[in-house]
C-alpha cells in the first residue's frame, strides 16, 4: 500500500523558541526505521538538539540527516560545517555528539534512525511527542488524553510517565500527576533535576509529595 503526504501535513507546532516537528514515521505507522522532520521558526535556533544516542533514554542509532531546505551548521564531536539545503550528513557512531544550528529561517532538515543489525523500536521521545504539540498550544486535556494511550500502550517508559504526569498536573489531576512522577523517577533518576524548574508542574510545586519527590 502506498501512502503520501507533505510535510506541513504531518507538522505540528513546537512549544516556543523551538524547531516545528513533523513526526513522518508516526503519520504513516513506519516499523523498520524511525524518520523524523524539523524546520526551524528563526535563524540562530537549534533545530537538531545536541545529543547522542547512547545516554538520556536514546535507543542507539546510527543516524542519517538530509538538509532539505535553507542552510544549517552542522557540529560532529566538535567538528563544525556548513550545511547548505542537500547535504546529506551521517553519524555512524551512537556515542557521537551531534547537533544542528539553522542558519537561515525555516531551515527543514530530515532524520533517520535506527540501530544496526536489531529490530527498530522508537527512542523514549518519540513516544510522547505527538503530545508535544498540544502542550504548546495550551491544550492540555488534548495531551493528557493522548498521554494515556500512549501509557497503556508502553507502560513503564520513564520518559512517557514524565510527560504523562505534566498533562496531569496541567489538567488539574494532582495525585495521578504525583502517582506517574514517582514512578518515572524511581525507573529514570535523571528526571529529579528537570522536574524541579518544569513549569508544566507549577500547579502542584506547593504540594508536600511533590517538594518530597523533587528534593
Amino acid at each position: 500500500m502506498t501512502s503520501f503526504a507533505t510535510l506541513e501535513e504531518m507538522t505540528l507546532p513546537g512549544l516556543p523558541n523551538t524547531p516545528n516537528w513533523a513526526g513522518v514515521r508516526h503519520h504513516f505507522g513506519i516499523q523498520s526505521f524511525g524518520v523524523n522532520a524539523w524546520t526551524s521558526t528563526e535563524g540562530g535556533q537549534a533545530v537538531i538538539g545536541e545529543h547522542d544516542e547512547l545516554t538520556g533514554g536514546a535507543a542507539g542509532h546510527e543516524e542519517l540527516y538530509i538538509v532539505m531546505s535553507g542552510r544549517a551548521t552542522f557540529t560532529v564531536e566538535a567538528e563544525e560545517f556548513d550545511a547548505p539545503a542537500g547535504t546529506v550528513v551521517f553519524v555512524r557512531d551512537p556515542a557521537a555528539k551531534r547537533g544542528a544550528v539553522a542558519v537561515d529561517a525555516e531551515t527543514t532538515i530530515l532524520a533517520f534512525g535506527a540501530r544496526a543489525g536489531e529490530a527498530f523500536s522508537p527512542s523514549q521521545w518519540e513516544l510522547s511527542a505527538p503530545a508535544f504539540g498540544y502542550f504548546g498550544t495550551g491544550e492540555y486535556e488534548k495531551a493528557y488524553e493522548m498521554l494515556v494511550k500512549t501509557n497503556e500502550e508502553h507502560p513503564d517508559v520513564p520518559g512517557v510517565l514524565y510527560n504523562l504526569a505534566c498533562s496531569e498536573s496541567r489538567t488539574g489531576r494532582t495525585e495521578e500527576a504525583i502517582s506517574h512522577l514517582r514512578r518515572a523517577l524511581e525507573l529514570g533518576e535523571r528526571y529529579r533535576e528537570p522536574a524541579k524548574t518544569d513549569p508544566d508542574f507549577d500547579p502542584i510545586k506547593d504540594e508536600p509529595a511533590f517538594r518530597e519527590l523533587v528534593g
